[in-house]
């Protein structure tokens, strides 16, 4: 998949990351991630995102993430195109990029460096830096210590021909609204905040087309029927959706620090899949939260084979 076409299929439909799966020891757990990525992939998700910020890529070392993003690719047999996840520093995340690259990823979503504030120049060197290392299409994700100015992404959208992608996780709608002006259709836009269904109709006001769903994980069908009522601006179905199922997620999610990743890997487990537990530094729910989440999915549980 070229750049473009990897643009193309990020602006077509609803867009996930999956959660990555542990054994007891904490390790990968190839077997049981396929499974799960395999069942996402009969759902409408053009792209799915390997080894994400919802599949923990801060808690993975740097050799596990073409391992996950391999068996990601296995499992999807071309049904959605497979995204990596990759950051840290400058030098590891060229490294990163060429080992997924190496695999047979489609692109990467460059998530925000490490620990350290930057300058507008010095995030400006290290997109390019990472752009320069491979041939795959690339996105940058706008939030926390790498946040982009509209100048400083126009600068990169003319010296990377391969820079593809902006997601952003910042909710300053001023911003990205000054972002999709000035860049219109050269890059295609991704919203990115924690739960993006509760900021979606805003972004989609901004320009953005499309966003990633952490929810697709457990409940893909749900996840793609609000997708298709908020772009077909049947607004009485989102709300519906909205009340019946996010806010009261919403809920869950709150009651603790990293449990916009957490609850995610307990929903994948309430759909009977032996996903494991999150690394540290996350937590996992308690057994009340838990059984709060097995009550919200309930409804929506998936069939199993015979």
């Amino acid at each position: 998949m070229t750049p473009q076409e990897l643009k193309n299929a990020l602006g077509s439909g609803l867009l996930s990351f999956p959660v990555t799966h542990f054994d007891a020891e904490g390790k990968f757990a190839p077997d049981s991630y396929k499974a799960h990525v395999d069942w996402l992939s009969n759902y409408d998700a053009p792209v799915l995102f390997a080894a994400g910020g919802t599949g923990e890529f801060f808690s993975l070392a740097p050799n596990e993430i073409p391992e996950i993003v391999a068996a990601a690719i296995e499992a999807a047999e071309g049904r959605s195109a497979i995204v990596s996840g990759c950051g840290y520093g400058t030098a590891m995340a060229k490294e990163i990029a060429r080992s997924v690259e190496k695999v047979g990823g489609e692109g990467i979503l460059l998530l925000p460096h490490y620990l350290i504030d930057a300058p507008q120049e010095g995030l400006y060197a290290h997109v390019k830096a990472v752009c320069d290392a491979t041939a795959m299409g690339v996105m940058v994700y706008n939030r926390d210590n790498a946040v982009l100015q509209a100048d400083t992404l126009a600068r990169l959208c003319d010296a990377c021909p391969n820079l593809v992608g902006f997601k952003d996780g910042t909710g300053d709608i001023g911003l990205v609204r000054q972002i999709t002006a000035k860049m219109g259709d050269r890059l295609t836009y991704l919203g990115g905040m924690p739960t993006a269904e509760l900021f979606a109709e805003a972004y989609l006001g901004a320009g953005f087309t499309t966003y990633s769903s952490a929810v697709f994980n457990f409940v893909p069908e749900l996840a793609v029927e609000f997708y298709r009522a908020l772009r077909a601006g049947e607004r009485a179905v989102c709300e519906r959706i909205l009340n019946e199922f996010f806010y009261p997620f919403m809920a869950i999610r709150n009651r603790s620090k990293g449990y916009a990743v957490s609850a995610i890997k307990a929903g994948v487990r309430a759909q009977g899949f032996d996903a494991g537990a999150v690394r540290a530094p996350l937590k996992d729910l308690d057994n009340e939260e838990m059984a709060m989440m097995e009550a919200l999915v309930a409804p929506y549980r998936r069939k199993m084979a015979a």
